[in-house]
């Protein structure tokens, strides 16, 4: 049978308590009172309410310094702020220090019963989004181990097997059986590359790469990126061109940022109509450097761009011979966001799309030797 919920009430007026302890009476509730906030701090490290109901002005500790120390001890805790001097800038303050709503005294029996209810929905909510944020951990650290057992490792045994029998009958077989083992072996190679790739964005712990963080000069990253993309380009005709401003570096780990580019290259020559343009600039802009890859493709519908940093997800207006397994945006989001940076889309459907890589700009004196990089164009045809 589950535990009653636990809900404190800290105020210094005995007939608020009263009333409110009333009001709860025959409810399915443990209600604990305090008539100050020190006595309230303490009954919140004993009791370990739910739900704690804050009166803002009170004698010695206030309501906001009591609000504040709750959320240092359990910041799962709902808060309810309870005050005969409700004002809108005292509402605000309350809520920026972690209140969840605002009751101004006096209050009705039905009020409060109400917004009781409310509080302890919404700290139901809380605890269950923690669970799944733990079970979604505790799932990233073995899928490596549990994909590597039970996928990758029969598939290897597989790829290697067709190695060998592929050369031993060379030459044996028809052309068209030939094909078919080439054409085999190629797409148990694509699985495995799936696989390592789930592997990477669910398993590697990015954060580890911050340690070996150096001065990264932009320019390198734009023309690595480019030079990485030209035989996908070249194959739909698709000319890439690069628009490099002044030496600009940032402080990061050089392979993965080449990679998050070259994620969002990809993406827009795939997406891209054949003869088209893609453009990838960079430039230094107030402390920020921004990097952009801009496509004239297909766009993005308004309905799946809040998904498109998500694992696994591809855009309805995709063609099918385009769709890939949706984690290079998630890779390149989580590259991103480890050095510190965002990244963010501008798109309209038929028109083509922009994402746009905005990180920390490293200051001048802590740069390393600027590399001028040349405009590179790579006219694929």
């Amino acid at each position: 049978m589950d535990a009653k919920p636990k809900i404190l009430i800290i105020d210094d007026e005995e007939v608020v308590l009263d009333s409110c302890l009333q009001t709860l009476e025959g409810e399915n509730y443990d209600v604990a009172t305090a008539k100050d906030a020190k006595r309230g701090l303490d009954l919140v490290r004993e009791f370990e309410p739910g739900l704690v109901f804050v009166d803002l002005k009170m004698p010695g500790m206030s309501g906001f310094e009591a609000l504040e120390a709750i959320r240092q001890l359990d910041a799962t805790i709902v808060t309810i702020v309870i005050t005969g001097y409700a004002t809108v800038s005292s509402a605000v303050d309350a809520m920026k220090r972690g209140a969840y709503d605002f009751l101004p005294k006096p209050f009705t029996p039905d009020e409060f019963r109400l917004i009781t209810r409310r509080g302890l929905e919404k700290r139901r909510l809380v605890l269950e989004t923690n669970a799944l944020r733990r079970e979604k951990e505790i799932l990233r650290r073995n899928f490596a181990a549990i994909v590597s057992h039970e996928l990758k490792a029969p598939l290897g045994a597989v790829q290697q097997n067709l190695y060998v029998l592929v050369k031993e009958l060379a030459g044996k077989v028809a052309p068209e059986q030939q094909h078919r083992l080439e054409r085999l072996r190629s797409r148990i190679d694509d699985l495995l590359k799936l696989i390592q790739t789930w592997v990477r964005v669910i398993s590697a712990d990015l954060g580890k790469i911050k340690e070996d963080f150096r001065p990264v000069t932009v320019g390198t990253v734009v023309a690595k990126a480019v030079e990485s993309v030209l035989p996908l380009a070249a194959r739909k005709e698709i000319e890439v061109v690069s628009e490099a401003g002044p030496p600009a570096a940032v402080l990061g780990d050089e392979g993965t940022l080449v990679e998050a580019v070259v994620n969002l290259l990809v993406n827009a020559i795939k997406y891209s109509h054949p003869g088209g343009k893609v453009w990838v600039r960079a430039e230094e802009k107030e402390g920020s450097v921004l990097l952009s890859v801009e496509d004239a493709g297909i766009g993005i519908a308004p309905e799946d761009l809040p998904f498109i940093f998500e694992g696994f997800y591809s855009g309805r207006a995709a063609p099918d011979e385009e769709r890939g397994s949706g984690l290079g945006l998630t890779i390149s989001r989580r590259i991103v966001e480890t050095h510190n940076g965002t990244i963010s889309v501008d798109s309209e459907l038929g028109k083509g799309s922009t994402f746009t890589i905005r990180l920390p700009a490293l200051k001048s004196e802590a740069s390393a030797r600027p590399l001028q990089e040349p405009e590179v164009t790579a006219r694929c045809k």
